[in-house]
């Protein structure tokens, strides 16, 4: 295509925006308002599998030690966790020091007598997996080991809190692709409306010998510049609202054991999916919606 050709329909396009400036700002508009819906979700979903991951990192496995277990005897013990496959880390947490953690947890003193020769805890080797999910087989291999007097690993919770976390992501992204439906949908029907009142156009372009590219690439155009429009909107609220809700919320939802993903470490991301989403869809919008009118 001619540089000249290409200025053309740039040229065109563009016209058309402020030429049906209703339904512009009618296309825009559904646009925005599904692209910020969307870029809300995302927003969601990111945090959440964030929240979920954090929650699943902190499933341990706490090996206690037998009484009977000399230092020798423990560290055969721990090269023998390590050689298990998908152990990512094995902390020692000694009698005195496990102690110390249950009467700062309990806030108490009613403890303090156990100190010495008659503290009844067991030393403890506090278990990591590299997948979460294989906390429970993992656990069961050790339970196997010698000088294992017992192993500990929420059992009665662990499996529910594998499924809730896994719906919960399943449920995310169901609804993330729900409303890229809808908006394609939205926006879609939006431009096809725009195209019908110039159907006439089209179709005396037509007659006189134009090609369907020729006719196409104006809406493509139009499409393209309706889509990144209205994801400007979107992805300025989102930016600025989301900075701001971390800057003055976070120290709040940390107080409630849950910390907001860092803007920095995924905005940029969003806003440039958004962006791309809202290009895409107006382009599509526009040409699924001119095609049955190239039909004369």
């Amino acid at each position: 295509m001619k540089l000249s050709t290409l200025g053309r329909h740039i040229k065109e396009g563009t016209k058309n925006l402020a030429r049906n400036g209703w339904m512009t700002f009618a296309s825009v508009s559904a646009v925005t308002i599904m692209l910020f819906v969307v870029g809300v979700f995302f927003l969601l979903i990111f945090n959440v599998n964030h929240l979920t991951a954090s929650v699943e990192d902190n499933v341990e496995i706490r090996v206690h030690i037998d009484l009977t277990a000399s230092e020798e005897n423990q560290d055969e013990l721990r090269e023998e966790i390590l050689a298990l496959s998908d152990v990512e880390s094995v902390d020692f947490v000694g009698r005195e020091e496990g102690l110390n953690q249950l009467i700062d947890s309990m806030d108490s003193v009613v403890f303090e007598s156990f100190r010495g020769d008659e503290n009844p805890l067991n030393d403890v080797f506090v278990v990591r997996a590299g997948t979460p999910q294989l906390t429970e087989p993992l656990a069961l291999e050790i339970t196997e080991f010698t000088y294992v007097e017992s192993v500990y690993y929420g059992e009665d919770i662990i499996e529910n809190l594998f499924t809730v976390t896994n719906f919960i992501r399943v449920i995310g992204a169901v609804l993330v692709v729900g409303m890229l439906f809808t908006a394609i949908f939205l926006i879609a029907n939006t431009i096809k409306l725009t195209i019908v009142a110039r159907q006439r156009e089209i179709k005396i372009m037509k007659l006189v010998g134009a090609t369907n590219g020729f006719i196409r690439w104006p809406f493509f155009i139009e499409g393209f510049l309706l889509g990144i429009i209205g994801s400007i909107i979107p992805v300025l609220i989102i930016a600025f609202g989301y900075n701001y809700l971390f800057q003055n919320f976070d120290t709040a939802f940390q107080a409630m054991n849950f910390s907001l993903l860092s803007p920095s470490a995924f905005i940029w991301q969003i806003s440039f999916v958004i962006v791309g989403i809202g290009a895409i869809v107006g382009v599509w919008g526009s040409l699924m919606s001119v095609r049955k009118f190239l039909k004369v």
